[in-house]
């Protein structure tokens, strides 16, 4: 008999753990397809791709396997089971066996030729990393009848700073979003003379870097968002041939990826923001030869942008977005005219029906998530003026009176949240 089951047990982690002379941990599988052994366990990575797993075509009673969603991507990515001609729970191989549950883990001992495989345990590890909170801010670049490259940090009491200048090329029509868990990247855009791939990454401690150039079509009106744990992307835009639904992937060390296309509708001057655990979402906008839209796409804890979802809120562009909460969101103002609308997104990706009626209306306002659970939205416009207002948005996602008075007037100045650090 080979895999003979020794006290095997649950670690506090709630995995199935090797005991002294059980298991052969292997190497963490990647690919699409592998072959498994008796008397081994398996980390099964399915981040990039779903895995189907055979089992061996001859087995022994008391055989073991065991096989673990190594990057908590089975509920993406699930893994089917190939039995290889013995029996599944007493069904044969003829049946589909999927596990689709981000987290879990499969203990499987072969029981004899009746039953065959039986998962002796399918349990889900619970314990979700939480990062921590993040604290402060930081709004740049814009347009104050100019493109400029200023920027304010937002403390995490809420407060915005005073004008710092001169990183990064000027531009406007940029989007900015998190990454790494505590730090941020601005990217694309329009330096007053032509549309721009330049990324420009934030430190924890708001300082904006160098430009760095040449990844993804160079566009604006773009928008972006965190997902996952630590990292980011951005979307759609205008690249002046037209408007695209292109995004562009940037992982935890703020490398933007090459573009990659074809989720959700092609358009500009929409908005995104974080929610749930590692979500994201995008919503309204402006579509090429159409009126202004309200479809929204989610995105899920691995990048996928899905596909349209439709009908909720004002059709509008021109808004802001961003999380306010431990796991919500909130869609900001916009509109032509513009309008003091907003739209509360719920932690499973729900936009609420408008609420309206504080704070001033404007369009192209930007808006950053701060001080733990709280949010703010800043700038914008209301023809003739370039604003300095600001709101205040509580952990329930309610809207504060206007504040003015600090920083220059601008729209199109993207909000980031950065700093675990208070």
């Amino acid at each position: 008999m080979s895999g003979l089951v020794k006290d095997n047990i649950f670690g506090s982690s709630g995995l199935v753990v090797e005991a002294a002379g059980g298991l052969s941990w292997q190497p963490v599988v990647t690919a699409s397809t592998v072959t498994v052994s008796a008397a081994k366990g398996y980390f099964i990575n399915t981040t990039s791709n779903a895995c189907t797993i055979t089992l061996p075509s001859v087995a022994t009673a008391g055989d073991q396997i065991i096989l673990v969603d190594y990057a908590r991507t089975w509920g993406t990515n699930a893994i089917t089971i190939d039995s290889n001609g013995l029996n599944f729970q007493s069904s044969d191989d003829t049946y589909i066996v999927d596990y689709d549950t981000a987290g879990q883990a499969l203990n499987l001992v072969y029981s004899g030729a009746t039953v065959g495989w039986t998962p002796s345990s399918d349990i889900v590890n619970a314990l979700e990393p939480v990062p921590p909170r993040t604290q402060n801010g930081i709004f740049a670049f814009g347009y104050t009848g100019s493109v400029t490259n200023i920027s304010n940090l937002v403390n995490s009491s809420g407060t915005v700073g005073s004008d710092v200048t001169g990183v990064g090329s000027a531009r406007t029509g940029a989007g900015g979003a998190g990454y790494g868990g505590d730090k941020g990247i601005y990217a694309f855009g329009n330096t007053g003379s032509a549309k721009t791939n330049i990324s420009n990454l934030v430190n924890a401690a708001g300082v904006v870097s160098s430009d760095a150039t040449g990844v993804g079509t160079s566009r604006q009106s773009v928008s972006a968002a965190g997902y996952g744990d630590d990292l980011a992307l951005f979307a759609y835009g205008d690249t002046g041939s037209g408007y695209v639904n292109t995004r562009n992937l940037v992982n935890n060390s703020g490398v933007v990826a090459s573009d990659a296309t074809g989720a959700g509708s092609a358009r500009v001057n929409l908005a995104g923001a974080r929610f749930g655990v590692g979500q994201a979402i995008f919503g309204f906008g402006y579509l090429e030869g159409a009126p202004d839209t309200n479809i929204s796409n989610k995105v899920s804890s691995v990048g996928v942008i899905a596909s349209n979802t439709s009908g909720v809120g004002s059709a509008r562009r021109q808004l802001a977005a961003t999380s306010y909460g431990t796991d919500t969101a909130i869609f900001l103002m916009g509109g032509t005219p513009p309008g003091n609308k907003t739209n509360k997104v719920s932690n499973t990706g729900v936009v609420a029906s408008d609420v309206s009626g504080v704070g001033t209306g404007r369009s192209r306002p930007g808006a950053l998530n701060y001080g733990g659970d709280k949010a703010m939205m800043a700038w914008g416009w209301l023809e003739p003026n370039y604003l300095n207002t600001r709101n205040l948005i509580s952990n329930t996602g309610v809207l504060a009176a206007d504040v003015t008075g600090v920083g220059t007037g601008r729209y199109y100045a993207p909000g980031i949240g950065i700093s675990y650090s208070a």
